[in-house]
């Protein structure tokens, strides 16, 4: 049997449901969608969609990973009808932690959902990090002090952009890059954020340009913090504080 029938019979399994109830779903006979279950026939892509779809599991993942090996309640759904998979762990079952290197960043992109290309990219384990779904990606330019190039900044899995809180950083992975800023609010267009370097204008980043939402969860440096950008950090603090002691003095 097929990789493609093996997850239909086990999702069908899953989900409690008679092959009758998923055919009719699909707005084909009994008959025919049971082929597809025995593996005696390929479906064609308009019924692929059709079974993506009712399953809510991404087509590349449903003819390409063994469904079984998984949990189905651990499996994150992503809009647009694309799937995370889960967590793994360790030998000493700590999570496994992905990490984007520079050089994939950009292939990032479009590996992201792809189930090899995430098996490959290199790992580790934060004791501290659990109860979530953790990856990190590298750091980049100049607008987000004291982070900069040899930073990596872990982020956990945000499941719902209602999630969002302002004020707390992100890493926005969009069709366009992988960027990481402090979000300010959203509306039904997109989110609104801005770097910590007030060099850079705040800016809107549209929700359809957007794949995946990662929550700030810490930070790994692979090089000496610059005393610059720490003093520069000191400073918009400090301005900050001030911001807020005239604001309470005009109330």
């Amino acid at each position: 049997m097929s990789i493609l029938s093996e997850n239909i019979r086990f999702l069908r399994d899953q989900s409690k449901v008679s092959q009758q109830k998923v055919a009719d779903e699909i707005s084909i006979t009994r008959g025919r969608y049971s082929t597809y279950e025995e593996g005696r026939s390929e479906p064609p892509i308009e019924l692929l969609v059709r079974l993506s779809k009712y399953f809510k599991i991404n087509i590349d993942v449903l003819l390409t990973v063994d469904l079984t090996k998984y949990s189905l309640h651990d499996i994150v759904n992503l809009p647009n009808n694309r799937t995370l998979l889960p967590m793994k762990v360790d030998e000493a079952g700590e999570n496994k932690i992905e990490i984007v290197p520079q050089k994939a960043s950009m292939g990032y992109l479009s590996g992201y959902n792809d189930p090899e290309f995430v098996d490959s990219l290199q790992h580790l384990s934060l004791p501290f990090l659990r109860n979530g779904k953790f990856r990190a990606f590298p750091a980049d330019g100049d607008s987000m002090p004291p982070y900069s190039d040899g930073t990596f900044i872990v982020g956990k899995y945000l499941e719902d952009k209602k999630d969002l809180k302002k004020g707390k950083t992100y890493i926005f992975i969009t069709k366009d890059g992988i960027v990481y800023k402090r979000f300010s609010h959203q509306n039904d267009s997109g989110s609104f954020v801005s770097s910590d370097n007030t060099f850079y204008e705040p800016y809107e980043i549209k929700w359809q340009e957007v794949y995946e939402i990662w929550e700030f969860a810490c930070s790994i440096n692979t090089q000496e913090l610059k005393i610059e950008n720490l003093e520069h950090q000191e400073i918009r603090r400090m301005f900050e504080e001030l911001r807020s002691e005239i604001r309470n003095f005009k109330n």
